[in-house]
This record gives structure tokens, C-alpha cells and sequence, in this order.
């Protein structure tokens, strides 16, 4: 994901952050229509700066909104019974060295805790839901 200011993103940068972010989820998820059962689950990840955008994460929080849109959209067109929901953290505390001051006053999470939320997304029964791990 580039983490830069709005003003210096290239093309390529925007290209570059969907790609790895959002095309890559959703095509899980439409080349798994051909493949999973009916009562397939889904769960992608998305990230809190779809709802708390940070300095130089223009692309960071357009490609996190979009995996949350796709989410809500998919969900009304899956086939049979199958789901799909999203994983939406904050910052991990095992990465948050990683990433220096960029979530300065961001409570971090550990990843167990998304892990539950991954539980949930996956032997629940909601779809189109994005659940929240702050």
C-alpha cells in the first residue's frame, strides 16, 4: 500500500494499492462462486481507515471502503445460502513497531482478537456485515 501524500500519488500507486487490496479479494470471492458449496463463507479483510482516515492514507482508506461496499453489495447476490462478511481492525499490536507514529493515539488490538472476529464471520450467520475489532 503506498503511503504517501495525495498530492505525489501516481497512477500507478492508486493501480497498485486496489490491486493488492480490493481485485484480489473480490476475485476470491467470484472465482469461488464456480467452486464453494451453498453454504459457503467468505470473510475478507478490510481496516479502520475506511472510518478513520490517516495523513498519506488516501489509498490505504479508498481500497478499505471498497472491500466494505463490496461486501454489502455481494451479499445480496450470493448464490444459495453462502455469506460473506469483512474483518475491519485497527492497527495490530504485533505490527505497530512496523508502522512508527502513523497510529499515534490508535488503541492497538492484538491479532487474537481479530481472529475471534474471524470466528464469528465464519460459524455465525450474518452476511454482509463488517465487524469492527478496536
Amino acid at each position: 500500500m503506498p503511503w504517501r501524500p495525495l498530492g505525489e500519488l501516481g497512477t500507478d500507486d492508486i493501480r497498485n494499492g486496489l490491486e493488492g487490496k480490493v481485485v484480489s479479494q473480490v476475485e476470491l470471492v467470484r472465482q469461488g462462486l464456480a467452486h464453494l458449496p451453498a453454504h459457503a463463507s467468505y470473510t475478507l479483510i478490510t481496516g479502520i481507515l475506511a472510518r478513520e482516515p490517516l495523513l498519506t492514507g488516501a489509498v490505504a482508506a479508498l481500497a478499505n471502503g471498497a472491500v466494505e461496499a463490496f461486501v454489502r453489495a455481494a451479499a445480496i447476490e450470493l448464490p444459495g445460502r453462502q455469506r460473506i462478511n469483512a474483518v475491519s481492525p485497527t492497527v495490530f499490536e504485533e505490527s505497530l513497531d512496523a508502522y512508527g507514529d502513523t497510529f499515534a493515539g490508535f488503541d492497538p488490538v492484538p491479532v487474537s482478537r481479530a481472529a475471534n472476529a474471524y470466528v464469528k464471520s465464519i460459524e455465525g450467520h450474518q452476511t454482509g456485515r463488517i465487524f469492527l475489532v478496536e
